[in-house]
């Protein structure tokens, strides 16, 4: 390979990790915007899939989707930064899997459900087809990326990379956790509830930080993992 096409590759895999170096920054302050601007919100409580509803609701459905196909561009980096030649490692697809996710979230509308639009009665699950669509595409989300951190963390170990690992084991159970949290709060669980919005907006930001720094780190050294 010549000096100028391994330069190409060098140019094409840091345009796809940059990819996932703005995914949290970009997924959360769109999140933050449209909660504030929404006078009937309240960011604690309401999950973030309920800023897809409404007539205002097209910047949340673009956030996620334009989110996902980040990430999923992010994994062909992560891939290249592998190499075809060396063994299948998951993590790439795990994190592929989660931008998949995010964009079917976006294409599926959630139901009006866990209390928001607040002029509806509260209901506790999905009940139509694209709302539990949008719960099955979700699920990517909130299973694939903890996985993802589990599965680099092996990675880390095996490169002598300790600090890595322990943040990427940290992000893993964070994210699970978190998502627990909230999950027992959309059920209108006393002393969860008022936070169950929190709760998730933590879980979807500790995940997308962990993306990332290890897209900056991988940036500024390929010899990472």
């Amino acid at each position: 390979m010549t000096d100028k096409t391994n330069g190409k590759v060098i140019m094409q895999t840091n345009a796809l990790l940059i990819c996932g170096a703005i995914t949290c920054p970009l997924f959360i302050l769109a999140v933050l915007i449209e909660g504030a601007a929404r006078p009937d919100y309240n960011s604690f409580r309401y999950p973030l899939s309920s800023l897809s509803i409404g007539a205002n609701g097209w910047t949340q459905i673009s956030n996620f989707i334009i989110t996902g196909i980040l990430l999923v561009l992010f994994s062909f980096g992560l891939r290249q930064v592998f190499g075809s030649n060396k063994v299948i490692f998951r993590g790439p697809l795990l994190i592929m899997l989660a931008g998949i996710g995010l964009i079917g979230a976006g294409i599926f509308v959630t139901d009006p459900i866990f209390g928001y639009p607040p002029n509806k009665p509260i209901v506790l699950r999905q009940f139509t087809w694209h709302g539990h669509l949008h719960d099955g595409f979700s699920m990517l989300v909130f299973i694939c990326l903890p996985w993802a951190c589990f599965v680099f963390r092996k990675r880390f170990i095996k490169a002598g990379k300790h600090g890595w690992a322990t943040y990427s084991a940290f992000t893993g159970f964070a994210v699970t956790v978190t998502f627990i949290l909230a999950s027992i709060g959309f059920k209108q669980i006393t002393g969860f509830v008022n936070f169950a919005g929190l709760f998730q907006r933590l879980c979807i930001l500790t995940g997308l930080a962990w993306i990332t720094f290890l897209s900056l780190q991988l940036i500024s050294s390929k010899s990472i993992i």
